[in-house]
């Protein structure tokens, strides 16, 4: 999807206190052979404040860098990993009524950690659309502080999992960053990769489940799919998506500054990303990434937020954000840097 007029004209981002995975590893809580393999250097924890706490927190930070008034937001698009309030709640309407906003339409989306580029691909449509709507608030938080979840084990050697939160006001009329395209897909045939032999049912027994996703990919894994296949199968489907934002952006490869992927180990990164693009590693984020831990849908907007504050960016340069989520579902977008940031 070609996209013209559509900005980033903010981004606001919350971290809660972070750990380091040295503390995790003399804790016993972190393997330190994938300590050291993975080079994953740290994660957030929060302390008794909830996901949509946390992502109140983010749109305001946001909402003050933009200029504009609350009032001027015409739609809001949350999207959430984890538990975002007690079942059959919603979630976007608690950060509404915090940040003081009209009687706006509002969409939860539930695509993992491919929610903020499922709910920008949304705006964009919004925006030059029917709707016509011409500012937008994008939000996002997760919390795994729950016995329920190993951060450290649970998802596996390639990810740490973090809390904290993140926003964006998108405009139609200016920015600090130009979408220029935006692509997404569904590799169904991966579903059971994260589900694994899981019932589709409620939980009847009436206590919590705890969620082990490592586990259910290995069980898919050894019976139905080994993992070198399942990892190439991946590598291809992402990279066909990438390909069709490159093509929809009129760039190439070697035209991106910076490459920002989801949070997880490095190899991973340059084996399936960085690699077969032909970009080195220091064009993506993962420097900055590997020490913050993986906060869900956040990391994009958390890493597009550094690269902005740091000066690593500039005006002309083009940044190729790429995400995914379990199902298994792949999104990329290509921005370009419009001018320095006043924040």
């Amino acid at each position: 999807m070609r996209t013209e007029g559509v900005f980033i004209n903010s981004v606001g981002v919350y971290l809660p206190d972070r750990v380091s995975t040295e503390e995790a590893v003399a804790e016993g809580r972190y393997d330190e052979e994938v300590y050291k393999a993975s080079g994953l250097t740290g994660t957030h924890v929060a302390d008794g404040i909830s996901a949509l706490e946390m992502a109140v927190i983010a749109a305001g930070r946001a909402m003050e860098r933009s200029g504009l008034d609350i009032e001027d937001i015409e739609s809001h698009v949350h999207s959430g990993v984890y538990h975002q309030g007690p079942d059959g709640s919603y979630p976007p309407a608690y950060i509404l009524r915090e940040l003081g906003t009209g009687n706006i339409p509002s969409l939860h989306i539930r695509q993992g950690c491919n929610g903020m580029l499922a709910a920008l691909d949304v705006v964009i449509g919004q925006m030059t659309g029917a709707a016509e709507v011409e500012t937008a608030l994008l939000t996002t938080g997760q919390n795994f502080a729950t016995p329920l979840i190993d951060r450290w084990r649970g998802f596996g050697d390639s990810y740490i999992l973090a809390d904290g939160a993140a926003a964006a006001v998108i405009t139609r009329d200016s920015g600090f960053a130009e979408i220029r395209s935006l692509n997404s897909g569904t590799l169904p045939e991966l579903e059971r990769w994260h589900r694994g032999d899981e019932p589709l049912l409620p939980p009847r027994d009436g206590s919590g489940r705890e969620v082990a996703v490592a586990e259910r990919a290995a069980l898919f894994n050894e019976r139905e799919m080994s993992l070198a296949e399942t990892v190439e199968r991946i590598s291809e489907f992402d990279l066909s998506i990438v390909q069709r934002s490159l093509v929809d952006a009129d760039l190439n490869a070697s035209d991106i500054a910076k490459v920002v992927p989801i949070n997880q180990d490095g190899r991973m990164i340059e084996y399936s990303i960085m690699g077969p693009l032909g970009l080195p590693m220091s064009r993506s984020s993962w420097d900055f990434g590997r020490t913050v831990g993986h906060v869900g849908a956040a990391d994009l907007i958390i890493s597009l937020d550094h690269l902005a504050r740091t000066g690593e960016v500039s005006p002309g340069d083009h940044v190729l954000l790429l995400s995914q989520g379990p199902g298994w579902i792949s999104s990329a977008g290509v921005v370009t840097i419009k001018e320095v940031p006043q924040w």
